[in-house]
C-alpha cells in the first residue's frame, strides 16, 4: 500500500476535481452529487463549503479571482465577492457536466455527461472567457479527465468508458490527431480525473482500481500508487513545490465504503507538478 495521508476526512459522495490554486494557496475540490465546491488550506488547515444549485463537476480558479464551475445546465462564474452569474446556458434533459481543465490559452474545457451513462450521450467543450462555446467531441459518454503536455503541444483525454487515455496534437484552441495513449486492461478499474506532470508524464485515477497509475509520454506504465478505497475519482500536485498528489475519492454506489472513501488523501512528494493555468473570463 502506498504511503498516504488524510488531507481532508469527509464523507463525499462524488469527491472530484482537485486542483491547486497557487494565487490562495490552497486546493479546491467539488462532490459533484452533493452540489458542494469545498477549498482547504494545508498551511492553516482553513476549509470552505460553498452549496451550489446544481450538480457541479468541476471549480477552478479565474485570473482576476473567484471560480468557474462545470454545472449541470452550463458552466457559471463564481465572482471574488462571491456573486453568482452564468457565463453559458445549455440545459438538456438528462445531462450534467463532469469534469473539466483550463488549458494553457486559459480556455476552459468542460465535459459532460447523460445521468444514465448513455453511449455519445456527452461532449467535450471549449469555452472562453467571453461565453464563446465551441464543442469539440460531440460522442463522448463519460467526459473525463483532460490535461496538457509541459511543452503544450499534446492534449490527453479519457472518455472512461472507452479504458484508454487518449492523446491529440494541440494548436492553441485546436484539438486533432486522436490516438490512443495507454489502455487500461479488463479488471483494473476506469480511467478517471488526471494530471500531468512536470515531466510529461500522466497520472489517472482508476475509478474501482483503487489506485493512481503513471504512464509516461510513450504510454508505458511505470509507477503505481495502490489505495485503500476502490473509487479514486482524480488527482492533482499541489503545495507549495507542487510535489503533494491529492487524490479525490468517492462513496455513492458503494454498499460498504472503506471508512476514508468520500475522503482526500494526499501522497508526499510523489513527483513534480506543472503550474495550472487560471481561466481567463
Amino acid at each position: 500500500m502506498t504511503a498516504y495521508e488524510v488531507a481532508v476526512r469527509a464523507r463525499a459522495e462524488l469527491g472530484e476535481g482537485p486542483t491547486w490554486d497557487a494565487a490562495a494557496g490552497r486546493l479546491i475540490w467539488v462532490d459533484i452529487l452533493s452540489r458542494r465546491v469545498h477549498t482547504y488550506d494545508p498551511v492553516s488547515g482553513r476549509r470552505t463549503v460553498r452549496a451550489t444549485e446544481q450538480h457541479v463537476g468541476a471549480a477552478k480558479p479565474r485570473t482576476g479571482g473567484g471560480l468557474v464551475l462545470n454545472l449541470r445546465d452550463g458552466v457559471g462564474l463564481v465572482d471574488p465577492d462571491g456573486t453568482f452569474r452564468r457565463l453559458h446556458h445549455d440545459p438538456v434533459p438528462g445531462r450534467r457536466g463532469n469534469d473539466a481543465a483550463v488549458a494553457p490559452d486559459g480556455s476552459l474545457w468542460a465535459g459532460t455527461m447523460r445521468y444514465d451513462e448513455a453511449p455519445g450521450g456527452g461532449t467535450l467543450t471549449r469555452l472562453t472567457g467571453d461565453g464563446t462555446a465551441e464543442v469539440v467531441l460531440s460522442d463522448a459518454t463519460v467526459s473525463n479527465g483532460t490535461g496538457w503536455s509541459p511543452d503544450g503541444r499534446l492534449m490527453y483525454y479519457v472518455d472512461s468508458p472507452t479504458r484508454r487515455i487518449d492523446v491529440f496534437d494541440f494548436d492553441g484552441g485546436r484539438a486533432t490527431g486522436r490516438r490512443p495513449l495507454a489502455r487500461i486492461e479488463e479488471g483494473a478499474g476506469f480511467p478517471d480525473g488526471l494530471t500531468v506532470d512536470a515531466d510529461g508524464c500522466v497520472w489517472v485515477a482508476l475509478w474501482d482500481g483503487a489506485a493512481i497509475r503513471r504512464y509516461t509520454p510513450a504510454g508505458t506504465l511505470d509507477r503505481v500508487l495502490r489505495l485503500p478505497v476502490p473509487r479514486p475519482t482524480a488527482c492533482a500536485f499541489g503545495g507549495p513545490g507542487l510535489t503533494d498528489l491529492y487524490v479525490t475519492t468517492a462513496r455513492t454506489g458503494l454498499t460498504a465504503p472503506h471508512p476514508l472513501s468520500g475522503s482526500v488523501l494526499v501522497v508526499r512528494d510523489a513527483g513534480r507538478g506543472l503550474p495550472q493555468p487560471a481561466f481567463a473570463g
